[in-house]
């Protein structure tokens, strides 16, 4: 397993910020897509059917797919630097980090308010004491 440094870790954000935000703008759209399918299999059952065009149905499933390809595609160049994707939806990641010969966490949100490195231990949020 990769560790960062917190420089490391804080040098890669612009890069991980770019993927974050693709990831989540993809699961946003894959997610729109399928809340109007969803509403269209609803209409049509409780319609007893009807008649719908099937190549656009198609063509939005097919826009879905791209979608969720984006996600997961996405995820991979994270995965792939090293860090974690805990939480997409809040946009939080892990970065696994040495300290005092011990694995902890950096952990970073992606929310404009939230964008600040903190390191996590099981049952602990906050810095190690004496760091």
């Amino acid at each position: 397993m990769r560790t960062f440094t917190l420089d490391e870790a804080q040098s890669l954000l612009p890069v991980l910020e770019s993927l974050l935000k693709r990831a989540m703008e993809g699961r946003r759209s894959a997610q729109s897509v399928e809340t109007d399918l969803n509403a269209l299999a609803q209409r049509i059952y409780l319609s007893g059917g009807m008649r719908v065009d099937t190549a656009d149905i198609a063509k939005q499933r097919a826009e879905m797919e791209a979608h969720l390809t984006q996600v997961r595609e996405s995820i991979a160049e994270i995965d792939a630097i090293g860090v974690q994707v805990k939480d997409l939806d809040s946009g939080l990641l892990d970065f696994p980090c040495r300290v005092d010969d011990e694995v902890v966490l950096l952990c970073w949100r992606g929310r404009a308010r939230h964008r600040a490195l903190a390191y996590t231990r099981s049952r602990f949020s906050g810095p190690p004491a004496g760091r």
